[in-house]
């Protein structure tokens, strides 16, 4: 898993933030360069098949993305650590405290797919299916995710690099263990903290979805809806999520 990662900061606190469907290691934006470096490290890895692990085999799983995760916390000595996921990812994340809970410090979600999945109807499945192979469904998907509100060259940054960073085996892969997620059962009640950050302008995650999905499944779980954005806060507005990040992790 060598260059595998990008290591941001030093501190005592260590937060593994893992990627969404259209993201890498590389692809947080300018969030980086706005982290508080003294009292956190974070480490942001790929997950198999994207990035530097781009035609690396595996199954393309939630469930295998979380125990690579684990096997890095091992790798980089931490014994307990905070997590962050985006998209995707916040299935990852949830796989993670399954499978390491007295690990895990607290929990942050970025717009992230609950333990239930998406509500996605036969038409939108038929989007996402067909997105590894179609740079035109990405485009459509990355357009509609951030409120149909930003620049043609804004989608395009975002699609692009998720064609350069990603292989389609992959990205086909791990859709249905995400898209379809049914862990609920699994994860209900767990009491660690957790914050759900949602952008006010996407409509894939918005406030109400999460309320009934994240907040009923967490009893210690607070939401905040960032100003301002859609899905790519890390584009977007990224100074506002790393104060939301950072205000959260700060506490614990």
């Amino acid at each position: 898993m060598g260059g595998s990662h990008v290591t941001v900061g030093s501190g005592d606190h260590h937060v593994l933030a893992l990627h969404g469907w259209f993201g890498s290691a590389r692809g947080w934006g300018y969030l980086p360069e706005y982290l508080n470096t003294a009292d956190f490290t974070y480490v942001f890895p790929d997950l198999r098949g994207y990035g530097s692990r781009r035609g690396e085999p595996g199954a393309y799983t939630m469930a295998e993305a979380a125990a690579d995760a684990i096997a890095l916390a091992d790798d980089l000595g931490w014994d307990r650590f905070s997590l962050v996921g985006h998209s995707m990812s916040g299935v990852a994340i949830q796989h993670v405290l399954l499978q390491a809970p007295h690990r895990i410090r607290r929990l942050i979600g970025v717009a992230p797919v609950p333990a239930s999945g998406l509500p996605l109807g036969e038409h939108e499945w038929a989007l996402f299916t067909g997105a590894a192979a179609s740079r035109e469904n990405r485009e459509v998907i990355v357009n509609f995710a951030t409120g149909s509100r930003l620049t043609p060259a804004f989608v395009d940054v975002i699609v692009r690099h998720s064609l350069d960073n990603s292989d389609a085996e992959a990205f086909a892969g791990y859709l249905p263990t995400w898209a379809r997620a049914d862990i609920i059962a699994q994860v209900k009640g767990a009491e660690l903290p957790v914050k759900v950050i949602t952008g006010e302008y996407d409509p894939t995650q918005p406030a109400e979805f999460m309320e009934q999905t994240w907040l009923q499944v967490y009893p210690n779980s607070e939401l905040e809806v960032l100003r301002g954005t859609g899905h790519y806060p890390m584009f977007e507005t990224p100074v506002a999520l790393a104060v939301s990040i950072e205000e959260f992790l700060a506490r614990g």
